[in-house]
């Protein structure tokens, strides 16, 4: 599961925009949120879903690749909306990633279910100490609120959802880099 929002300027990729402006930030994330869309909905090994944000209007938007599934991402935090989207998936292992990790390619996703397959729950570690992916397996083993008290945004991401899973197998998918803050986006183009 793609979670992605409608990419218009100044809704997203915040960040990023205050260095290189609410436009290029939007094309970026565009560019790179359809190019992620058609890489791994081109596997036959899983079928990718899109959780959109906002709800009415990433359910109707021409602006993402057709052809996969959509559901609304809902209210709440990005704790709650994730942990809905984990726990009310279709039955079998679920991924849910964001669409603003370059490096993601069908092969990183394949490791990160093989990982899946050895454990209850799987992380990509990201660079800035978050993660860009989290992963339960078929029987959902971990506790509803697994992202309560994640501080996100901050290095501390990743070790605070830890924290909350006592008694959980927990594997790790490849470490990768988002695009959050301009210099991410210096580095990517080098």
């Amino acid at each position: 599961m793609i979670f992605v929002k409608v990419p218009r300027p100044g809704r997203v990729k915040t960040r990023l925009a205050r260095g290189v402006g609410a436009p290029e930030a939007a094309r970026w994330f565009r560019a790179q949120s359809r190019a992620l869309i058609r890489s791994l909905r081109a596997d036959p090994r899983w079928e990718v879903r899109l959780a959109v944000s906002p709800d009415a209007e990433g359910l109707a938007t021409r602006a993402l690749p057709g052809g996969a599934a959509r559901q609304a991402q809902g209210g709440g935090d990005l704790g709650a909306r994730m942990a809905r989207a984990l726990f009310e998936a279709p039955p079998g292992p679920v991924l849910v990633i964001g669409a603003d990790i370059p490096g993601v390619t069908p092969a990183v996703i394949a490791r990160a279910f093989a990982a899946l397959g050895r454990a209850d729950a799987v992380f990509g570690p990201a660079e800035d100490g978050g993660f860009w992916l989290v992963g339960l397996g078929a029987a959902r083993r971990a506790p509803r609120d697994l992202f309560r008290g994640a501080r996100w945004s901050s290095a501390d991401a990743l070790g605070d959802v830890l924290g909350n899973l006592s008694g959980v197998r927990v594997g790790f998918a490849d470490r990768l880099a988002d695009v959050d803050e301009p210099e991410d986006l210096r580095r990517l183009r080098r």
